[in-house]
């Protein structure tokens, strides 16, 4: 919570709206999007972080999948995002 304290005001109501976005329906994806938006929202550059933003108007299974690379990211806008979320929880081999 600190962090965000630390950047502008603007940054700070999009850090909150992504991180009320990123609860989900799912247990899994609550685990995986929590901490990346909480850790390293702040930090990604303009167009990830309105990747991100858009990527969280997807159906949650989906995004589990494409997450846990058990499927393709079927939107190139997301490949980045999701693999800087993957990055972010060790999930690169």
């Amino acid at each position: 919570m600190a962090r965000c304290m630390t950047v502008p005001m603007n940054q700070r109501e999009e850090w909150n709206r992504a991180k009320w976005a990123s609860r989900r329906g799912l247990l899994e994806l609550d685990l995986l999007l929590a901490p990346f938006v909480n850790e390293v929202f702040n930090t990604l550059d303009d167009g990830l972080r309105s990747d991100y933003r858009e990527l969280l108007f997807q159906d949650d299974q989906d995004l589990i999948e494409w997450i846990m690379g058990r499927a393709e990211v079927p939107e190139p806008r997301f490949v980045r995002v999701v693999l800087e979320i993957r990055r972010f929880h060790g999930m690169l081999g």
